[in-house]
């Protein structure tokens, strides 16, 4: 599967444009992750892209969310190790995270959202406003972005990142497709 085909997939099951948008942030990332790791990007954009393809079905279930989309992904002919990575990113299931791809792919999710929320509280609502030394300051802060788990976030220790490593790979990427996310 391209990234053409994996988009096309991805609207036919998310219709939510902020869920949408939540992906391609994560997409971005993984992407920036797999060439700082030199890693397949094309396999770890899939894998960000795709994570959440079962929210809009499974977001009342959380003990479902990932596992339905895992199953989804496999049916596609997706390499196993990204469908194994979809699976674990909801640590609902307790699987572990074995590979490299899964560490990422778990800890990245929640931080596009405190990316997101640094932008939003800027004045210029722009990610370009955005850097890791705001970030880290508001990191410790829990009431801002509320929703990205921090426990989830200080996972990049399981890839021998620190965490402001990880902010300033996350906050790049996301700003390279600062168009498409609309800030």
């Amino acid at each position: 599967m391209n990234r053409e085909e994996a988009y096309k997939l991805l609207k036919q099951h998310m219709k939510t444009k902020n869920l949408i948008k939540h992906s391609l942030a994560v997409e971005a990332v993984m992407r920036r992750l797999a060439r700082h790791f030199g890693e397949d990007e094309e396999k770890w954009g899939l894998a960000g892209l795709l994570h959440d393809i079962d929210y809009d079905r499974t977001k009342d279930d959380p003990k479902r969310h990932s596992l339905e989309g895992a199953e989804l992904l496999e049916q596609t002919g997706l390499p196993e190790d990204v469908v194994y990575a979809v699976k674990v990113h909801n640590e609902a299931h307790g699987l572990p995270r074995v590979s490299l791809l899964d560490k990422s792919l778990y800890a990245t999710d929640p931080l596009t959202g405190l990316i997101v929320a640094g932008a939003l509280i800027r004045p210029e609502k722009k990610l370009a406003a955005v850097d890791t030394e705001f970030l880290m300051k508001r990191y410790g802060e829990k009431a801002f972005a509320r929703g990205a788990n921090r426990e989830t976030m200080a996972a990049c220790s399981e890839m021998g990142l620190s965490l402001e490593e990880f902010l300033t790979l996350g906050v790049e990427a996301m700003q390279g497709i600062s168009d498409e996310m609309g800030l």
